[in-house]
């Protein structure tokens, strides 16, 4: 209702007139003014564009004119063809993943931003590491199945150390697993201690035994004794072990282990082995090093719980202070033998029965 012309009309007239005539009432000489006029005008008539609609016609054909008469839109026929007849060379290289695109706040052909680090990539390469070492793919499948199966003795010599060492540490209090009660588990445990070192041993001299082979059947070449010395140095370290306390004796073959593994990575880079066969010892090495450690661990847990079965060393001692013993008491016997017979006794001397005489008796 109020947005026809005649209401917006009325609305500024009594907004520019301000009614002065209303502020004071009382008609005077001094403040007559003449009547208030309506300046109301239906007939108010806005401001016509029809001369500039007039004028759009030709303004928009002269524009029109303009940008078509430019010489750099002009078509050149003949440079066309010419573009027509050229191949057109591929760069893969510069294509990405924003040369195609234009950005909204940033200009054209701009570097793509730098993507923020990934702080597990290094986590996930390492796994992805360690997953296509384990894999084992290279190596033939007869040598990777008896490789494994070869590891399984010490894994088990290893885990039943720590279930030992676990029944005798909790047997007491009634909190262990009760397979086997503490005097049994000890005495497991001592018939592990001389098979876990024994396999260690043969294990060893097997993996120094291989280096003679491949010198027979000369991979990589004829290399004589420095091959040969690999296959002799490792038995030469690995029985004297079974002579050594169990505590010292896997530690002597876990540092041999780790020295051989060297020294087949070493042979490797030279040539003298297969490409996986470091590979492969890595693993295989992996698992007995991580057997034997076990085994320490559970053997230090019960060092001072369990008593320590004489080895082969201590055996010999012990026997070479009996046959001494025994042989003084021999010699003992057959001294108060003689002086009792000498005395006039009818005695039989132990050991036979020969005539002592001195030099003096001869004399006599």
């Amino acid at each position: 209702m109020l947005r026809n012309p005649a209401s917006r009309t009325i609305f500024r007239t009594l907004r520019s007139g301000n009614a002065p005539h209303l502020k004071n009432t009382t008609p005077s000489a001094a403040t007559f003014t003449p009547p208030l006029t309506s300046k109301l005008c239906t007939l108010t008539r806005r401001p016509q564009a029809g001369s500039t609609q007039a004028l759009k016609p030709i303004s928009a054909a002269a524009t029109r004119y303009q940008r078509y008469s430019s010489p750099v839109d002009k078509i050149d026929v003949e440079k066309e063809k010419k573009l027509a007849k050229q191949k057109l060379e591929p760069h893969p290289e510069e294509v990405s993943t924003t040369s195609t695109i234009h950005p909204i706040f940033s200009e054209a052909k701009t570097p793509e931003p730098e993507k923020d680090p990934d702080m597990m990539q290094g986590m996930k390469s390492d796994i992805n590491t360690i997953k296509e070492t384990f894999s084992l793919k290279e190596v033939p499948h007869q040598a990777y199945v008896l490789g494994m199966a070869g590891v399984l003795p010490y894994l088990a010599t290893s885990l039943s150390t720590v279930y030992c060492a676990y029944e005798i540490n909790h047997g007491a209090d009634g909190s262990a697993i009760n397979l086997l009660s503490p005097a049994n588990a000890e005495l497991f445990l001592h018939i592990l201690e001389p098979l876990q070192v024994g396999y260690g041993a043969v294990i060893i001299s097997f993996l120094g035994a291989i280096h003679w082979g491949l010198e027979w059947a000369g991979f990589g070449g004829q290399q004589g004794y420095r091959r040969y010395a690999i296959g002799v140095f490792a038995p030469a370290v690995a029985w004297p072990t079974i002579l050594l306390p169990v505590e010292y004796a896997l530690i002597t073959q876990f540092v041999a282990f780790n020295f051989l593994y060297y020294a087949d990575a070493r042979a490797t880079v030279r040539g003298w082995t297969p490409s996986w066969y470091t590979t492969y010892r890595f693993v295989l090495t992996f698992i007995v090093g991580a057997s034997i450690v076990v085994s320490l661990i559970g053997r230090g847990q019960i060092v001072e719980k369990v008593g320590k079965l004489p080895n082969p060393v201590d055996r010999v001692l012990q026997l070479k202070e009996t046959a001494e013993a025994a042989l003084e008491k021999e010699e003992a016997a057959r001294r108060a033998a003689i002086e009792a017979r000498e005395a006039g006794a009818n005695v039989k001397v132990p050991g036979g029965d020969p005539e002592v005489r001195t030099g003096m008796d001869e004399e006599e």
